[in-house]
Parts: structure tokens; C-alpha cells; sequence
């Protein structure tokens, strides 16, 4: 089967509301012999004379009535596909994005960037998921419209990312702690006892791989899913968590938090798309409302 010609939509389009040949004519620059020639292929095309002789002017025949309606909505509606977006009004979106980060984000961020939505956009709803890891699968898939993380090695390579902040880890003891009183060595970090971060289970994080390279080793107690458990923990026990600062603000809220006493390489969170989302305009104004909010946050709680 031949593909159709859909050029001869619009020709078919204005023949039938001027109904004459020499007005479609002109009204597509074409000469009355080439409007001619473009009536006898869509005659043929359809099996339908279209247009006839009457007196000395031409009436449409039942299929021409009949395809005039449908024909005029066809272009209107491929005419707007083929048009730049236009400007978007946020007062009157109505959408809802989901939002795939690792816990602390929406404690930290949620509340400003929620209140900035409502403001801009009250149509829009934010549903937030937890990231249990860091395939970009959900992204690619649109499950999830829009990420924040460290981007990582699992990290499909056609992701777009932007930085939001950078940040460091701290170590966090409750109020009252040996650790929230005096001068904090790498000895006195390592001899305590601690409770680890780890998604995937692990018995070792980028902290005793530096206390490593000093000849220092630290006990590791438990190991838990997330920053919020391990400052829960922190805080009703003697555990010394490590956690990113920035990413556990509010979280660390009543607690105290140290700089690490050794060099450790910051991490550098950023926001994640799938490439198919980068011209949409309202993931385009969501994707400034989360870097900007990120941008203004300040840390609660920082360490010296």
C-alpha cells in the first residue's frame, strides 16, 4: 500500500472552502493550471469529482460536504503540531511530576520547593518516590520525570544532568556526646563507634578507605538503609553517623555536627532527565524551580 501524499491535505482543504480554483489558486501561489492539475490527483486520490460545474461556477459534491469538516480540523490540528510551543501558562497547568531522590532531599528541599510550586503553578502536584538505587531505568521509562542524586557509573549514558550544590560529609553525634567537646582528631573519630550508610548493604564506605590510608580503622556497629535512620540512631545512642551536610540539614536539626578530621573527596549532586524531556516547557520551568531552590537552601546546622 502506497503512503498517501498529506501535502494534498492542505491543497484539498482550500479548494473546498473557496470552492473555486482560481481563489485556491491564489490563496496558495500557485497558478490556476497547477491548482488545476492538484484537483485532478485528488479527484483520483478519492474516487470523487469534489468539485463540479455549475453555471458558471463549481458546487461541492455530497463527499466533498461531508470531508470538508473533517479535513479543515485535520490541518488546523497538524498546523499547531508544526508550531513552536507556545508560551506556557503556569496559573492554568495542570500536572502532576514525579520526583526519584534519596532520602533527606524532600525533608531538606520538599518544603520550599513545594511552596514555590503552589505559588507559580497551583495545578501542579509533586509526587516524591524514594531512590533505592541509581538505574536510570524509571527516567527512561517515564515513570519518573525527574531525579536528584549523585550521578554514578549506573547512570544511563543519554541522561542529562545539571549540578545543584556540592557537598561534603560531616559527622554527627547527639548533644552531650565526648565527640561534641573538644578538638576532633582522626584518632578520636576512628575509636568510636559508628553507624554506616549503605543502600546496598555494604560493610564499607568511602570514610574507612581514608582512615585506611592513615593507618586508622573505625568500628562499624550497624549498617542502615538511609540518613534519616542513621541520625535517628545517632541521636538516642553514643553512634557517630556521616552523612552529606547539605543533603541532611533539617535532619541534623538539635544534633552536633563536626567536619571530618581527614581529606575525603566531596560529592557533587546534581539533577537527572531523560533526553526526551529537555524541550517540554513545564519540566523545563519544574527543572529551574528545583535548581533554584537548591540553590538558595542554606544548611542548617553547619559545621565549623
Amino acid at each position: 500500500m502506497s503512503t498517501p501524499d498529506l501535502n494534498q491535505l492542505l491543497t484539498l482543504d482550500v479548494l473546498l472552502a473557496e470552492g473555486s480554483v482560481v481563489r485556491a489558486a491564489r490563496r496558495l501561489r500557485l497558478s490556476p493550471s497547477a491548482m488545476s492539475r492538484a484537483l485532478a490527483r485528488l479527484r483520483e486520490t478519492l474516487g470523487d469529482p469534489l468539485l463540479v460545474r455549475a453555471g458558471r461556477g463549481l458546487v461541492a459534491t455530497p463527499r466533498a460536504l461531508e470531508l470538508r469538516e473533517r479535513v479543515a480540523q485535520l490541518v488546523q490540528d497538524a498546523t499547531s503540531v508544526l508550531r513552536p510551543a507556545e508560551h506556557m501558562k503556569l496559573g492554568t497547568l495542570l500536572r502532576s511530576f514525579t520526583l526519584r531522590s534519596s532520602d533527606g532531599f524532600v525533608e531538606n528541599f520538599g518544603p520550599a520547593l513545594i511552596n514555590r510550586v503552589a505559588e507559580e503553578a497551583p495545578g501542579v502536584r509533586l509526587r516524591f518516590v524514594a531512590k533505592l538505587d541509581k538505574d536510570s531505568a524509571a527516567l527512561r521509562a517515564g515513570s519518573v520525570d525527574l531525579e536528584t542524586g549523585v550521578v554514578g557509573e549506573a547512570t544511563g549514558p543519554e541522561v542529562r544532568t545539571r549540578t545543584l550544590f556540592q557537598d561534603r560529609f560531616v559527622g554527627v553525634v547527639r548533644t552531650g556526646h565526648a565527640l561534641s567537646q573538644g578538638e576532633i582528631t582522626p584518632a578520636r573519630y576512628a575509636a568510636g563507634r559508628h553507624v554506616l550508610v549503605s543502600r546496598r548493604g555494604a560493610d564499607q564506605g568511602p570514610m574507612d578507605a581514608a582512615l585506611n590510608a592513615i593507618g586508622l580503622q573505625r568500628e562499624i556497629v550497624t549498617v542502615v538503609g538511609g540518613f534519616s535512620a542513621a541520625l535517628a540512631l545517632a541521636r538516642a545512642t553514643d553512634l557517630i553517623a556521616t552523612v552529606p551536610e547539605r543533603h541532611s540539614g533539617e535532619l541534623r536539626a538539635g544534633m552536633h555536627s563536626f567536619a571530618l578530621p581527614f581529606p575525603i573527596a566531596p560529592i557533587r549532586v546534581a539533577m537527572l532527565w531523560h533526553p526526551r524531556m529537555d524541550a517540554d516547557a513545564a519540566h523545563r520551568w519544574l527543572r529551574a524551580c528545583v535548581h533554584d531552590v537548591c540553590a538558595g537552601q542554606r544548611p542548617h546546622g553547619s559545621a565549623a
